[in-house]
Parts: C-alpha cells; sequence; structure tokens
C-alpha cells in the first residue's frame, strides 16, 4: 500500500515537473542581422523558388496572393497555411526583420513559440543575411488582406505546441549551404537550390512515423503525401534509369513537360506553375545538372 501511495504522488509531481520544463523550454536564438538593405525584385525572385506563393496562395478558393488558406492534410491533424500578407493584425505587418529572420531560419514565431514543420524551415536555415533582408524587402510589398489564418487542426497530442520543442530534440537538423570546391559553380548552385530554398526534399524524402525526415533516404521518393499520392525518386540514378537528361528536365521545370510528352500532375504541377517556370534558365540547368550528378 506504502508502493502505491508514493507512486500516486511522486507520478503526478514528476509528470507535472516535465510539463513545465518542456512549456518554459527556449527555442529561439536571438536572430542578430545588420541593417541591410534589401532588394525587393531579388526577394520575390527567391519566394518564387522557396515555393511561398504556392503554399500560401488559396487558388482552389479564390484567395488572394500570400493571403493562405491552402488546406494540407497529414496524419496529424490538418494544417493551413497562414496570412503572409502586411496586414498588421491577420498577416506579418507588425513584424520586423529580426522577427522574420527568426521564423524563416529558425521556425520560431515572434512570440518565442516554434511552427509546425509542415512549414520547410528547416531547408531556409541555407539563406544569408542578405537573402533574408530581400525575401523581406518583397514581403513588405505585398498589398494587406485583413483575413484571419485558418487555424490548424491537428490530433491530439499534436495540438499542443510545446511537444514541438521535443520534436524539435530529436529531429531538427537546420540545413546549411556548403560548397564542394570539386564541383562547377553551376552544380553548387543547384546544390544550394535543391537543398535549400526549393526544398526538393520536403516530397521526395521518405518520413519516420514521427514526421522527420530519413536523411539516410534523401531524394528515394516518399508516400502519404499530403495530396494523398506519392512522389518518386529523383535520385541521380533513378533519373538515369528513367531516361533523364540535363536537357530534359531542365525543360521540363519551365514547361511541366516530360520527355514522353505527358505533363507533371499533382503537387509537382504546381510546383513548376507557381515556382521553376519563373525560375531563370541558368538556375533551371543548375538544378538539373545537381540532381543528374550528385553522388547518391
Amino acid at each position: 500500500m506504502r508502493l502505491w501511495l508514493i507512486v500516486a504522488i511522486v507520478a503526478p509531481a514528476l509528470a507535472g515537473a516535465a510539463f513545465a520544463v518542456l512549456y518554459l523550454w527556449p527555442v529561439d536564438k536571438p536572430e542578430r542581422i545588420e541593417v541591410l538593405a534589401g532588394d525587393p525584385g531579388r526577394g520575390a525572385y527567391l519566394a518564387r523558388m522557396s515555393g511561398c506563393i504556392a503554399c500560401h496562395t488559396n487558388t482552389e478558393g479564390g484567395g488572394k496572393p500570400l493571403a493562405g488558406g491552402v488546406r494540407l492534410p497529414t496524419d496529424f491533424g490538418t494544417f493551413y497555411s497562414p496570412n503572409l500578407t502586411t496586414d498588421p493584425d491577420h498577416g506579418i505587418g507588425n513584424w520586423n526583420l529580426q522577427d522574420f529572420a527568426a521564423a524563416v531560419r529558425q521556425g520560431i514565431s515572434p512570440e518565442g513559440e516554434p511552427y509546425y514543420p509542415s512549414f520547410p524551415y528547416p531547408f531556409y536555415g541555407s539563406f544569408s543575411d542578405q537573402d533574408i533582408a530581400d525575401l523581406w524587402a518583397a514581403f513588405k510589398t505585398v498589398p494587406p488582406v485583413a483575413e484571419a489564418s485558418t487555424p490548424h487542426d491537428m490530433l491530439p497530442p499534436f495540438n499542443l505546441r510545446m511537444g514541438l520543442k521535443l520534436w524539435r530534440g530529436l529531429f531538427y537538423v537546420p540545413e546549411t549551404f556548403d560548397p564542394d570546391p570539386a564541383r562547377s559553380d553551376l552544380w553548387n548552385r543547384g546544390k544550394f537550390i535543391v537543398e535549400g530554398p526549393a526544398h526538393c526534399g520536403a516530397c521526395h524524402t521518405p518520413r519516420n512515423a514521427a514526421g522527420a525526415r530519413q536523411a539516410e533516404l534523401a531524394l528515394h521518393g516518399a508516400s502519404k503525401l499530403p495530396d494523398g499520392g506519392k512522389s518518386p525518386p529523383i535520385t541521380s540514378a533513378a533519373l538515369k534509369r528513367q531516361g533523364w537528361t540535363i536537357s530534359s528536365l531542365q525543360y521540363a521545370l519551365k514547361t511541366g513537360i516530360m520527355p514522353d510528352g505527358d505533363v507533371f500532375g499533382g503537387s509537382m504541377g504546381e510546383v513548376v506553375r507557381d515556382g521553376t517556370a519563373f525560375l531563370s534558365e541558368e538556375d533551371r540547368e543548375a538544378i538539373a545538372t545537381y540532381l543528374l550528378e550528385r553522388d547518391g
């Protein structure tokens, strides 16, 4: 009886202590960016490369640019992309450059709360301070839309945002860009785009039961995508087996037309329509070069 009494007293106390630690665990790191003059044109280009338009514009629902509302169903619940317009109440109109940098590169809100990894912030860790300043300059030109973001509809226990701190501790590895001096500038440019802003691995890498990417299977394809489909492997070996060349892949990233005359569908069609179609020929060539010549 004494043992049960001790357990009854200690267990809730330990659970409460663990809850308090998780709640108070700070995850944000101060972003110290020197005041930089941003180029909104370059920032808009980076936003296209990063998929911001596709993920935060509800074209099917007639939504306005970057006003959010795109639905993303998953096994953990349904995510809805937030309003990223300059509206001060419902968007990011009250943010500053430091807030923006912490959100994009760390996945942390101005209030210090972690964002769900449906926002591919780990890939944006490769952005330089100048990239962030340019993006911020571009976002400040977006007209405000006074529409509240749709709240995420998460299943328990994933609706407890503090649990993301534990997830980050276990799985969060920000991407950084480390050029390979043995490779060409074009190859390295493709590496930066594929592993960074374009976040190709977000859809083309399988995930574990906790929703974290399996790094050892990077770009090997994935099932159970939010649209219900699956993504093919885009490793160098897989692409070559399917007959892709740098030229045909570069063309497909511009037009959506594959070598057999068929077109990309689903999410990849949106990626081309709202993203890669706007990139320069050189950047599309860089992506194709990296994917077809990378190891693995």
